[in-house]
């Protein structure tokens, strides 16, 4: 596994592919927090809401771009069978790229800090800043863009073809980030709209932006990452059926 891991993390830092993803991230956060209405600037108050706000939305479209390649890659190429000789389970293949684009995730969340930084001098007094939110949304964040990886890698091994990929993983992201919320928001599902809301990971994520990582909370992100791994070791393992 470690093997894979490192050849995938390699071919995200070797090519501009990781470092046109971090650009992106960066560039597309930086415009909500600094540029776009409603941002830092403009809010009066130190608050980091525009950017936990920006950044699932970011995340719909940039991990799926992540993962899309992972798996349907070495299916169009044909090197998946190269990769299945060696010493390697199917699981292990999968949790091998899976981490490896998490890493990246996490590497483009680091430079985010400084905005923090920058809304924490802003208060005033410095320092007027809830950090127990800003450190939950964090945590939040990571979990969040874990999840949609584990939704991308499912993705990717369903298929040859990484636009497809890529499609089906921003729509699976989208019905599980704001699908079930809306869902509960219709009037005639009023009676069932609390269980519903619980299946989305916008209820769970703003939860955790609240300051308290909730054991629920982790568990149902946790959750989400194992199912979806399962389902893409499935995938796998339907070539010999």
């Amino acid at each position: 596994m470690l093997a894979v891991f490192q050849k995938e993390l390699n071919s995200f830092f070797n090519s501009l592919v990781g470092y046109l993803v971090i650009s992106v991230f960066l560039t597309g956060v930086g415009l909500f927090v600094w540029v776009f209405p409603d941002n830092l600037l403009d809010a009066g108050f130190a608050t980091l809401n525009t950017l936990f706000g920006s950044v699932p939305l970011i995340y719909l479209f940039l991990i799926p771009a992540i993962t899309m390649r992972t798996l349907a890659e070495e299916k169009r190429a044909g090197t998946m069978e190269l990769l299945l000789t060696r010493p390697l389970t199917d699981l292990q293949i999968i949790l091998g790229k899976y981490l490896a684009c998490v890493v990246l995730v996490a590497a483009a969340l680091v430079p985010t800090l400084i905005y923090y930084a920058s809304a924490w001098l802003l208060g005033s007094p410095p320092g007027n800043i809830d950090s127990a939110a800003v450190a939950g949304s964090y945590v939040g964040l990571l979990l969040l863009g874990s999840s949609f990886a584990a939704v991308g890698v499912c993705a990717s091994a369903l298929t040859d073809n990484q636009i497809t990929a890529f499609i089906l993983a921003v729509f699976l992201c989208f019905l599980l980030y704001m699908g079930f919320s809306s869902l509960a928001g219709l009037p005639w599902l009023a009676d069932y709209a609390y269980l519903i809301a619980q299946w989305s990971m916008d209820t769970h994520f703003a939860s955790m932006g609240r300051g308290l990582v909730d054991s629920r909370d982790v568990v149902y992100f946790l959750s989400i990452i194992a199912v979806f791994i399962y389902l893409a070791w499935l995938a796998l393992q339907s070539r010999k059926w």
